[in-house]
């Protein structure tokens, strides 16, 4: 299927760049244990484990961007948003897991003390952040989304900074060339819903680059 050979094209068997969402010294027990549980779903559940690198331009490569989106420089220290932040375990510490028939995903987040808001806790928009790109990928796997139409969110509650959030993407449908998605946020046991979004993407099928 198409979403099986975009999902084969994220996630290179063999590369030499770094994957940031892989488990590190500052992971806290809830968000190793919740990483071991979805790894473990992905040898019998039909989930895949998403890497992640320092820019979207190293997912993507391979493939056309539109006229007048193509950014024609040598520079190399290019990072995602959620990726800028080097140092382990004071930013992002984020994993996605992407459910390629049922079009989901699942986000695990670990919030640093780099992105506090409110005393001790996230910054809204550190997770508004987050949702953005966990939309973004899942459209693209989904259905080649690549832009963000819209994004709405309503926060219900503060994501203590070093604990986990778990973040449940649905492709709710596919028209008129553009993806609907919802998330809910929420911590582990389900109790405490964090915020709920939903996200309007844009589909652009991508060309392969020409070898010439």
């Amino acid at each position: 299927s198409s979403a099986d050979s975009l999902v084969s094209r994220f996630c290179p068997e063999k590369t030499d760049l770094k994957d940031y969402a892989l488990p590190n010294a500052s992971w806290c027990p809830d968000m190793l244990n919740l990483y071991q549980e979805f790894l473990e779903k992905t040898k019998t559940d039909g989930w895949v484990k998403l890497p992640s690198f320092k820019s979207n331009r190293d997912h993507i490569q391979g493939l056309k961007l539109p006229f007048g989106l193509a950014v024609a420089s040598d520079k190399s220290d290019w990072r995602i948003f959620t990726r800028c932040i080097q140092e382990e375990g004071q930013g992002y510490e984020y994993v996605i897991f992407f459910h390629p028939s049922k079009k989901k995903s699942i986000c695990l987040f670990q919030p640093g003390p780099y992105l506090e808001g409110p005393p001790g806790f996230a910054h809204g928009g550190s997770l508004a952040a987050l949702m953005d790109e966990t939309f973004s990928k899942t459209a693209y796997l989904a259905g080649e989304g690549l832009f963000t139409v819209s994004l709405n969110i309503r926060f219900k509650n503060l994501i203590p900074v070093g604990s986990v959030a778990i973040l449940n993407v649905d492709v709710e449908k596919i028209e008129d060339q553009k993806l609907y998605m919802s998330c809910i946020a929420q911590s582990r046991d389900q109790q405490t819903v964090y915020a709920k979004s939903s996200g309007v993407f844009l589909q652009l099928q991508l060309e392969e680059e020409s070898s010439q």
